[in-house]
């Protein structure tokens, strides 16, 4: 990471300092939108953040994911909830994979400039190993489960086993609902399809692959964020919360937890960076494995560190607890991946 990563991080860093504190995201989360389109809107216009994967020939700034790990490290950190990982990285990097110009052309612009979200409609009732519509003469048909941000999107990319296809959410015979989810700083989504006509999109065969691969990359650097986000929270809260006349912090059982909590925190980042950078489908696993455990357990020893007051509404302890268990299942729990990651090392 060099001294643009620095510049950047510290951007992002800065304006959510300003702007998504925790009363900030606990507002967003009520809001109808699930987030706040004040603070996205700073994020496009100020940092340019949805431009970042898109290509520099669509308005865009030409981003790799080394980039879009930073800022997703950060949303992560704060728990801010924003189209970002829905549409600016799996919706933006769906259009790329594709190889579709026609489509690029005509949406990614508006995307880079933040007037445009995407939702990217793919997984099955079961998970992101099956597809949830099917498409007959390019009629659609079905249910795409948890869908990032679909019930708010300006524009759907179904993924179908027949191919990818473009879909305005206004066509009839599209329904379109918010589920309820454990962890309320990530809206998810169910799209329905019934006889819809879409537009079809270039498809290469291993589209579903590359795009699963990516996503994990920025769900994981997310999520080393969160972890560090909550690992800063307790540190603080051990060194002013006292008992017995002394900080709690100054224990050394608790001193113990903490160092094994940092420790996975910067192992978890090094797993991101290294997905990030090397772009491979196994690093990208690997990255989804590791960050998703080491998130789960830090936020689960947060909870204990707090004590009961982590369990409470007004406490933001519990939200991290619930973004770990939910992110955690995102694109597929850590156990789908462990039999390629298996074969892969020859066992």
């Amino acid at each position: 990471m060099g001294d643009e990563h620095d510049a950047l991080r510290s951007a992002v860093r800065d304006l959510l300092t300003k702007h998504s504190d925790s009363a900030a995201v606990r507002k967003a989360i009520a809001a109808e939108h699930g987030f706040d389109p004040a603070v996205w809107s700073l994020l496009c216009g100020q940092i340019g953040v949805a431009a970042l994967a898109v290509p520099e020939n669509h308005d865009g700034v030409g981003a790799g994911m080394a980039e879009i790990a930073l800022v997703q490290e950060e949303l992560g950190r704060r728990l801010t909830p924003s189209p970002m990982l829905g549409s600016a990285v799996l919706g933006v990097r769906t259009l790329v994979h594709s190889d579709d110009d026609d489509a690029c052309t005509r949406l990614l612009p508006a995307v880079a400039a933040g007037e445009r979200t995407l939702a990217v409609c793919w997984a099955d009732e079961s998970g992101w190993d099956g597809y949830g519509v099917t498409a007959s003469d390019d009629v659609l048909d079905g249910t795409a489960h948890y869908v990032l941000g679909g019930d708010i999107a300006d524009t759907l990319l179904v993924l179908t086993d027949g191919g990818l296809y473009e879909v305005d959410p206004a066509a009839a015979g599209v329904t379109r609902r918010r589920v309820a989810t454990m962890d309320p700083t990530r809206s998810l989504s169910e799209v329905t399809l019934s006889g819809v006509r879409g537009r079809p999109l270039a498809s290469p065969g291993d589209l579903a692959e590359r795009v699963r691969t990516d996503a994990v990359v920025a769900l994981a650097a997310e999520q080393v964020g969160a972890a560090a986000g909550i690992l800063e929270q307790t540190v603080e809260y051990t060194k002013a919360r006292k008992q017995f006349g002394r900080a709690i912090g100054s224990f050394q059982a608790l001193k113990h937890r903490m160092a094994d909590m940092y420790a996975l925190v910067e192992t978890a980042r090094s797993m991101a960076y290294a997905a990030a950078e090397s772009g491979t489908a196994e690093d990208a696993a690997i990255a989804k494995v590791y960050c998703s455990e080491a998130f789960e357990h830090v936020a689960a020893e947060a909870v204990q560190l707090h004590g009961g007051i982590a369990i409470t509404w007004e406490h933001d302890a519990q939200l991290y607890f619930k973004r770990a268990h939910g992110s955690a299942h995102l694109f597929g729990a850590p156990s789908t991946y462990l039999p390629a990651l298996a074969t892969a090392a020859g066992l």
